[in-house]
């Protein structure tokens, strides 16, 4: 696989649909602009309605004559993930697992899940289960189209995470990062075992994922701010200035991640050089690799959810 791709190695994505979830801002804003340059119908997801908004209009200025669509979705809340899919008309070509927050202080979802877990990985293992009949209904082996695919966003900081099985929701102990680390390997160890799980069955689906690097979002200073440490979170946004690479050219994993024809299930990408450059396919952590804490994590995310991807049934 090339280590010089770029958005000019998309395909032709006419006629397929997307949904890209925290598209509001950041990686998630320029992936789903990038899809839609490249001729899909995007369907943008965020949290708040102001904000979704003002980047649907940017979306549109900058890519004139796409088809671009705004949805209100909350990850840390599954009546509005459950909402949401019930609401949406399929067929789905692409699902975007993109939004996230980072090293936030203890906070509980609306479902009384620790918020990091209950949004980067339990709301998503969560859409992608209701979403699921929109991905493979309809799509044989052998269609032109390809299979259907979901693409979670990861972090490099999986390599540090680890999961807790006798405190899944860091009910005895909280750490920020210890927190969001876990969550991250979550999202690596969901990828894994969709892939194994969609082979299983014989769906016509591919799961993948990319984190983007060291990249300038408001992640880095969204804990901070919520911490009331506002002038942590300044420096955040001086040292993204001069160190981090751009949101847009931390999408681009994600943008290969999505639409390499070579890429196989449970593939990462990631930038080059780790923190930046062109994406590349990358090695999980060990532990990211671990099958029975893949299957461990499927099984609880279930119980926690209630969400039993029937068609996966036959695994």
């Amino acid at each position: 696989m090339s280590s010089r791709w770029s958005t000019a190695d998309l395909p032709d994505l006419t006629g397929r649909t997307a949904v890209v979830t925290g598209a509001n801002s950041g990686i998630g804003f320029h992936a789903a602009l990038g899809l839609a340059r490249a001729g899909a119908r995007v369907v943008m997801t965020a949290r708040d309605p102001g904000r979704g908004e003002t980047a649907l209009t940017r979306a549109r200025a900058l890519s004139p004559g796409s088809e671009l669509d705004l949805a209100a979705l909350d990850l840390a809340d599954l009546a509005s993930v459950r909402a949401f899919a019930a609401g949406f008309a399929g067929p789905l070509d692409l699902l975007v697992n993109n939004a996230g927050v980072m090293a936030t202080p203890h906070r509980l979802t609306a479902d009384g899940f620790e918020l990091q877990l209950g949004t980067n990985h339990l709301g998503h293992f969560a859409l992608t289960g209701l979403l699921l009949p929109h991905l493979v209904d309809g799509r044989a082996e052998d269609d032109p189209r390809g299979p259907a695919r979901v693409v979670t966003v990861t972090s490099a900081v999986h390599r540090m995470g680890r999961l807790n099985r006798e405190d899944l929701m860091s009910e005895q102990r909280y750490g920020k990062w210890r927190a969001y680390g876990q969550s991250k390997l979550a999202n690596l160890l969901f990828t894994a075992e969709l892939a194994r799980r969609v082979v299983a069955a014989g769906l016509p689906l591919l799961s993948t994922a990319a984190h983007p690097g060291y990249a300038a979002t408001n992640l880095q200073a969204a804990g901070p701010a919520m911490s009331g440490q506002r002038l942590v979170a300044r420096a955040m946004g001086l040292v993204n200035a001069v160190v981090a690479q751009s949101a847009e050219a931390g999408a681009l994993p994600t943008l290969r991640a999505a639409t390499d024809t070579h890429a196989a299930g449970g593939a990462l990408f990631g930038p080059f050089r780790g923190s930046r450059g062109a994406p590349v396919l990358e090695k999980p952590s060990d532990r990211a690799l671990d099958a029975d804490d893949a299957a461990w994590l499927w099984e609880r995310s279930v119980e926690l959810t209630g969400v039993r991807y029937e068609a996966l049934a036959t695994t």
